[in-house]
């Protein structure tokens, strides 16, 4: 196979490599009888140099720079790893950081982390890992006897006490941004609810529970009982459940990866999900290797022949290991590709598939029905009972209170919005009159039953579209629609329309086999969560025919095509998903609902504008997750959708969230990243806080008192002041980020004159009269949540002389 010189293989678009594994050193400090580095069929490791060189460092630095810069990367990610990272020293370790931080300064972010078992852990690696931002993950199997069974010294003794005294130092304020989580192997031995304990007590950012590297030659430890094949899914559903009872104090990769993929997201981690691979190994010699799951197959399975010295990363794209785990769908198993999970499964872990008599790679895993029971069970739990909404417990509200959120807090809002979308098609079902189109409105009611019944998953995904709630105030009477463009002749016209655009775009996501007829107004077909197909201005209704390669929609006399991959018909205006490191997010301007902000909502952007905008994002998700890593988790759980608005004639920033469009902010693209890293985190308080009043009362909605707000220029009634103060809550936590980033003398006055006024803000609310219990305790979390750092005199002075000067012009 050979790559050319514009980024294609042999005709096809080369997609570039994200993130790297460099080895540091070659043996490890245990012996634990389960890695895939030393126990299985590769044993590569036993020929290679122990510690990588300085020559192998620099050219690896050099190769993920040239690659970054030639496909304009916006950031790649690197694991330092083993062996056991750690015996490479500290020494060895700088260098590294110092390559890669030079080689990729001005080309792209660098996401540098390492993977350690911590049984050498101590202050001096830890601040070496402050001073490059490295990122630690450690392995750790769960409480003492879990942890034995595998994770031991040759001689048989214990590493579990030195884990846990590296995990305390990760633990330590002073290390606590630096830790990554915890990888626990599974072991049906042990106890799930003991482990997830023993796990939960260290608090963890997050926790990867990985199945045992195994094929069908090799394959998994099984207890006889285990008939159906499935005692994986259920020990990880005793973990889920544990989890779940206790508040869900850790993010779980793999129970978040599948509620991801069953909305239709990126998954979080290789082994779920039909994402490309688009990774790289770089070993100790400075051969490169793909992804070192592949030990566990054969002898040589991960090679490529290829190495930093003589070959360029296009080049390792293009090899044909690396294409074969980018094909999707097409690059599964006949079984696999009629599976009703595919699409979260994507057919497990690559290495998992591996059989010797000649299939190779092409069947399902090994772990076949255990990633069944698991995906379906979790999408029964969590997509399919919505009778009840979810509440939100006081520790819920106390960590919200703080301004941030974890992301299985914010998972919980965007669960009980689903609810009441839900809710609101229910009502919009049973409330309107589908005339003049009431065949047509009980047939798609119909469809969307049936897909309800077999995909709740695809329903789900449509019914959280953050613009669905609306179309359904509006079907309901409650409100216009938001512009003459959504196309509204009345309610019940409403109704009829937009149900049958939430079944054909649940058929469609589902990939199942379904006809319906969509009322159109104005020659706009809308499919929500997909985009919108312009026809014949005249036209009244559409016939849309969904299958697993897409669907086909006939109006009058002509068909258009809308293929799942591949060119679609020129009519077609897609809505664009983003797919950035831990975030899925769409850009919606097509969606005629959007125009919901209280700003004119951005016409279709051009592609080179998309681009644009992937750009801006990415640089300012990677900001977020560097400068504000608690505001992150609850972004990639909550925030879908970023909807374009016009620019300010005057270049002001403008951004607005819309009370009834949950997950969804509109931004006018700012002229720097940062700024609209500000915008995010600022909007999606708003989003945060309006999820939390649908559920909880926090004041007195009697209540006609008009506040002074410091960042307004009129007075607000009390909610408003209320959502004001939430969301500067992250304004100051912006600006105290700024300052203490290097950004001067004016962060340092805009951290104080903000840190100042929300506290005002605070105070004005407390004092209000007309909060209730639970919204008393609620602005107390916000008050203990403010920064309290010191400033100098003179940014305290012109903080204050910009209050005073706001204060003046307020209008009565």
């Amino acid at each position: 196979m050979t790559v050319d010189t514009v980024g294609t293989v042999m005709g096809r678009p080369l997609l570039p490599l994200r993130q790297f594994v460099l080895k540091m050193h070659s043996r490890c400090d245990l012996a634990c009888d389960h890695c895939y580095v030393y126990e299985h069929a590769d044993q590569s490791w036993s020929r290679r140099p122990v510690v990588v060189s300085d020559e192998v460092l620099s050219a690896t630095a050099e190769r993920i720079a040239e690659h970054a810069g030639a496909h304009g990367l916006p950031a790649v990610h690197v694991v330092l790893h083993g062996g056991e990272p750690l015996l490479a020293g500290r020494t060895r370790l700088r260098r590294a950081a110092t390559e890669l931080t030079a080689a990729l300064s001005g080309v792209c972010e660098l996401d540098l982390r390492i993977h350690t078992n911590a049984v050498t852990l101590d202050e001096r690696f830890l601040d070496l890992f402050d001073e490059f931002g490295i990122k630690v993950g450690v392995s750790l199997d769960g409480d003492r006897s879990a942890n034995d069974l595998h994770r031991r010294y040759a001689d048989g003794r214990s590493s579990h006490d030195r884990v846990l005294r590296g995990i305390a130092l990760l633990n330590r304020p002073r290390h606590r941004h630096l830790f990554a989580g915890i990888l626990c192997t599974v072991d049906l031995r042990n106890d799930p609810v003991a482990v997830h304990d023993a796990l939960a007590a260290l608090a963890p950012p997050r926790v990867d529970f990985l199945l045992p590297h195994a094929t069908w030659d090799e394959p998994p430890a099984r207890p006889a009982e285990d008939s159906d094949g499935t005692a994986y899914a259920r020990w990880l559903l005793a973990v889920h459940d544990r989890w779940t009872a206790t508040g869900r104090a850790m993010d779980v990769r793999i129970f978040d990866s599948v509620l991801r993929t069953l909305r239709g997201e990126s998954s979080l981690t290789e082994s779920l999900g039909l994402a490309p691979a688009d990774l790289a190994v770089i070993e100790t010699d400075g051969t490169f290797e793909q992804a070192d799951s592949l030990k566990t197959a054969h002898d040589g399975a991960p090679a490529t022949g290829l190495d930093v010295f003589r070959n360029s990363l296009d080049e390792v794209a293009g090899h044909p290991g690396i294409v074969a785990r980018q094909q999707g769908l097409d690059g599964l198993a006949e079984q696999c590709r009629a599976c009703p999970v595919v699409r979260s499964c994507g057919g497990g872990l690559y290495a998992h598939r591996y059989r010797s008599d000649g299939s190779g790679f092409r069947n399902p895993s090994v772990y076949c029905s255990d990633l069944l029971a698991l995906i379906t069970d979790l999408r029964d739990r969590h997509m399919t009972d919505q009778s009840a909404r979810p509440a939100l417990a006081d520790h819920h509200l106390a960590e919200l209170a703080t301004g941030r959120g974890s992301g299985a807090i914010v998972d919980l809002l965007a669960r009980h919005q689903l609810a009441l979308a839900r809710e609101l098609l229910g009502l919009v079902r049973h409330e309107t009159t589908l005339a003049p189109a009431a065949e047509d409105g009980q047939e798609a009611w119909d469809t969307l039953t049936a897909l309800d019944a077999e995909a709740p998953e695809a329903v789900d995904r449509v019914l959280a579209h953050p613009y669905g709630r609306s179309w359904a105030l509006s079907a309901l009477g409650a409100r216009p629609a938001p512009t003459p463009t959504a196309g509204v002749t009345g309610a019940a016209a409403t109704a009829a329309r937009g149900t049958a655009e939430i079944a054909a775009a649940a058929a469609l996501r589902a990939g199942r086999r379904a006809s319906v007829v969509v009322p159109v107004h104005a020659g706009l077909l809308r499919l929500p969560t997909y985009g919108t197909l312009t026809v014949e201005a005249d036209t009244e209704r559409v016939l849309v025919r969904t299958d697993v390669d897409g669907c086909t929609v006939r109006a009058g006399g002509r068909t258009y095509a809308i293929p799942r991959s591949g060119r679609a018909d020129p009519a077609w205006r897609g809505s664009r998903r983003f797919e950035l490191d831990g975030w899925s997010v769409t850009l919606e301007d097509t969606d005629p609902w959007r125009d919901c902000h209280g700003h004119p909502a951005h016409p279709r952007v051009s592609e080179d504008e998309a681009e644009a905008w992937r750009s801006d994002l990415t640089a300012a998700w990677a900001w977020i997750r560097r400068e504000l890593p608690e505001y992150a988790p609850g972004i990639a759980a909550g925030l879908r959708t970023i909807t374009p608005l016009t620019p300010s004639p005057e270049g002001a920033d403008i951004s607005s969230a819309a009370r009834d469009a949950f997950g969804a902010v509109a931004v006018a693209r700012p002229s720097a990243p940062e700024t609209l890293a500000l915008l995010l985190v600022h909007e999606f308080q708003h989003v945060k806080l309006g999820a939390v009043l649908d559920l909880v009362d926090l004041y007195d909605p009697a209540c006609t008192t008009l506040f002074y707000a410091p960042w307004r220029p009129d007075p607000r009634p009390l909610e408003g002041l209320l959502q004001g103060t939430y969301a500067h809550l992250a304004v100051v936590d912006f600006w105290r980020a700024r300052w203490r980033g290097g950004g001067g003398p004016d962060a340092e006055t805009r951290f104080s004159r903000w840190r100042d006024q929300t506290a005002e803000a605070v105070g004005t609310l407390a004092d209000s009269g007309a909060l209730t219990e639970t919204g008393k305790r609620f602005v107390a979390g916000l008050r203990e949540a403010l920064a309290t750092d010191e400033v100098g005199a003179e940014a305290l002075r012109a903080a204050r002389r910009a209050a005073e000067e706001h204060r003046r012009t307020v209008r009565p």
